[in-house]
């Protein structure tokens, strides 16, 4: 192959077709193209393992930055590389979690409202519509947090309820329990259980419970084991779909919650579990 070679350097590009350079050293076409193609793709292969390479280096060395500050910086040092490819690469190579994440306190459970028992502890589930669980957690954008408000039917794991919102107040847990309502028919006995945040304890949402004569159930203090199931799919969802992606508005957000939740958790997740 030293030949071929050689009248690949020396040929003009136009003259190396498989045909042309088997005439010039003696071997078929196919022979030729194989070669070619093993050629091409072994060149491709080892760009791609110096760019992973200085892709690597970069979100190590800046671990604050998403993918795009990363192309730029890319950029800035004469890799030129498409946003996108950087995001895929970045994805394979599990580098998207590295930022350490702030600290935003989602649970203000220090207020004057009614706290209720937990009645949750040591229930036995038979069918779903039995225990509902809630939570909230944030979500971290370049500029901003956003917050998202969940349920699940304890007894299936399905999320029944949902919603996201630039504001943590009662409006967005209202907002799931409302969905979670309009999903479900209430069965006699049904619990809704939460930590014991303000959101949770504000009288419109209590009311709302009330009115469904749904039973009240609130954690322990300090005890996030009490509402282990609801804090399981929010450790879910930040490791398979939020850390997967740099978010810049309210609406990237929403469309990856939505797409996790309906398409992924709620049917294919559960079914493989």
């Amino acid at each position: 192959m030293e030949l071929l070679q050689k009248e690949l350097i020396e040929r003009p590009t136009a003259e190396r077709s498989p045909a042309k350079l088997g005439e010039a050293v003696g071997l078929s076409r196919s022979t030729i193209f194989r070669h070619l193609q093993a050629s091409s793709s072994a060149s491709v292969t080892n760009h791609d393992l110096e760019l992973r390479g200085q892709i690597q280096s970069v979100a190590l060395e800046m671990r604050s930055y998403g993918y795009r500050p990363i192309t730029e910086e890319l950029h800035r040092r004469g890799v030129i590389v498409n946003h996108k490819r950087v995001l895929r690469l970045l994805r394979q190579d599990n580098l998207l979690c590295l930022r350490r994440q702030a600290f935003v306190r989602t649970t203000d459970s220090n207020h004057t409202l009614t706290v209720y028992p937990n009645l949750g502890r040591g229930l036995v589930l038979s069918n779903i519509n039995q225990l509902w669980v809630a939570d909230i957690t944030y979500i971290r954008l370049q500029r901003e947090f956003v917050y998202l408000a969940v349920i699940l039917d304890a007894y299936s794991r399905r999320c029944i309820g949902w919603a996201l919102s630039r504001h943590i107040d009662t409006q967005l847990a209202l907002a799931a329990l409302r969905m979670a309502l309009q999903t479900r028919t209430i069965q006699p006995g049904l619990m809704h259980h939460s930590d014991r945040g303000v959101q949770y304890a504000a009288a419109d949402y209590v009311a709302l419970l009330q009115e469904h004569k749904i039973q009240i159930s609130m954690s322990r203090t300090g005890n996030p084991y009490d509402n282990a199931k609801a804090e399981r799919f929010m450790r879910t969802l930040k490791y398979e779909e939020v850390y997967m992606n740099d978010y810049e508005t309210l609406a990237e957000v929403l469309a990856s919650v939505q797409h996790f939740i309906e398409a992924v958790y709620n049917r294919k997740r559960l079914h493989s579990a």
